[in-house]
């Protein structure tokens, strides 16, 4: 009897032993939660907004992390914390990112080469438009690109572009065909310079698609137009050249915010460096007196990024008494607009003003317009959208919009968590509205639709369909008075 005592606890206490043993470790995990703290209060170009139109409690927000972190059984209760500090900010360009595990052998990279380059057609936005009753596809040799039909509306042609993505990273077909008109062979390495090549080539065949889709809409008896951008997740400065294609209005872009620091102190100097290039080598005194008044201004605001401003304030619900963010240009470069015909010829156009690196045409359309959003609109379609309205050049329907606002620079400001290896991303820039209000805060449509979460693709057309009418009288009543 008494042997048997022993070895039930000599049994108990081995259990315990081991349940001690494998007890989960929280403290690398601790430790990487005040390193992106860290990087937040550095780095985070949205944490004014965060604070005061957000209002969220960052300090409480990372305290509640910690606790989660602390009772965290194992791995997949730790990622689970940081997701959450994520989701809880609602920045839609805060991102925690695990390096995905390598199966044992897998090769890298992949198999297919521009599904390795990121290409892949699932990150195109479905359409809801095209759902509407009574919607008519238009066939053309775009639409594969751009989805484009017809719909009838009280006796008017009402014509429907379906944008999915402002990138060409949607389209794997387009990346195979610029590899084969670049001449890039399959077994050639494609590194960084190549890759840019790659998405020019096909950022180029995607305006050149884009407008002859509208072109083909306005044929087919079109007296307005509905672009549908719903689901559209962002894409690239694209957008920028986009939105001038469906106006004939002049738009001006929304003036842009940086974060004072590093990244943004080596993007000036490398800016200024090369306009002051490009003036010593102006072919006129008026383009040189531009540039280097312009390499001027980059001089100035790298003074104003190496000029640091405490965030301390922030995590206390206070402002500090340094603005936060430096003022910098536009979301289309250095100048705010600009007559393509008048730059076309200028070595340095597309430097300063984005849209000149696409053979876009302004007003390609140039009708009433109406711009269709849902809460999967971000990024880039949400900078689209910003642009037309500002300018009271298109009429917004649909549901606000993610709110992602402007998102990384020339590879953001990446943080590395040191235990863990996630990468931490956080927005380094900020798009102002003309209200001066910051663009993260999502689009509001000027007509709201009720869409649903649990709505289907039928029910979600006929929810736009049942408002199409009184946005489109909207839409021509803008139209008129521009």
């Amino acid at each position: 009897m008494i042997a048997t005592r022993i070895s039930r606890t000599l049994c108990v206490a081995a259990l315990a032993l081991s349940g001690a043993a494998q007890a989960f470790d929280t403290k690398p995990w601790l430790e990487d939660l005040a390193q992106a703290r860290q990087a937040f209060g550095a780095t985070y170009a949205n944490f004014e907004w965060a604070v005061f139109e957000r209002e969220a409690d960052l300090s409480a927000l990372f305290d509640e992390t910690k606790t989660r972190i602390e009772a965290a059984l194992n791995e997949a209760d730790a990622k689970a914390a940081f997701y959450r500090l994520a989701r809880r900010l609602g920045d839609g360009h805060v991102v925690f990112d695990w390096p995905a595990a390598q199966a044992v052998g897998s090769e890298s990279p992949a198999a297919d080469r521009c599904a390795s380059f990121g290409y892949r057609a699932d990150i195109l936005g479905t359409p809801l438009a095209a759902e509407a009753p009574g919607y008519t596809a238009l066939e053309t040799p775009q639409s594969a690109m751009f989805p484009a039909g017809l719909i009838v509306v009280d006796g008017r042609t009402v014509g429907v572009v379906k944008i999915g993505l402002f990138s060409p990273s949607g389209f794997p077909e387009l990346c195979a065909a610029g590899l084969k008109a670049l001449n890039i062979a399959p077994e050639a390495e494609c590194d960084d310079a190549c890759r840019f090549r790659l998405d020019d080539w096909a950022s180029a065949e995607m305006t050149v698609a884009l407008a002859a889709q509208l072109r083909a809409v306005k044929a087919s008896g079109a007296t307005a137009l509905v672009v549908d951008l719903a689901d559209n997740g962002g894409g690239s400065e694209w957008a920028e050249a986009a939105a001038r294609m469906v106006t004939a209005k002049r738009l001006e872009s929304e003036r842009m915010g940086f974060v004072r620091g590093a990244h943004w102190v080596t993007k000036f100097a490398s800016h200024e460096a090369d306009i002051r290039s490009y003036a010593a080598e102006a072919s006129g005194p008026a383009d040189k007196a531009f540039l280097t008044k312009l390499a001027d201004e980059l001089a100035a605001k790298g003074k104003v990024a190496a000029t640091p401003c405490d965030s301390a304030p922030f995590w206390k619900g206070a402002k500090p008494e340094c603005a936060w963010l430096g003022e910098g240009f536009y979301g289309s470069g250095f100048v705010a607009s600009a007559d393509p015909a008048a730059l076309k010829d200028k070595p340095w156009a597309s430097y300063v003003f984005s849209p000149m690196k696409y053979p876009y045409e302004e007003g390609v359309w140039d009708g009433p317009l109406i711009v269709l959003v849902d809460g999967g609109t971000a990024s880039a379609s949400e900078e689209f959208t910003a642009v037309l309205q500002d300018n009271g050049a298109a009429f917004v329907m649909g549901s606000p919009t993610a709110g992602a606002g402007c998102g990384h620079t020339d590879g953001g400001t990446p943080t590395v968590l040191k235990n863990s290896g996630a990468t931490l991303e956080v927005p380094d820039c900020v798009r102002f509205r003309v209200d001066g209000s910051n663009e993260v805060m999502g689009i509001a449509p000027d007509r709201l639709v009720g869409f649903r979460t649990t709505d289907g693709p039928k029910r979600l057309g006929q929810r736009f369909m049942e408002k199409l009418p009184e946005a489109l009288a909207a839409a021509d009543a803008l139209f008129a008075r521009r």
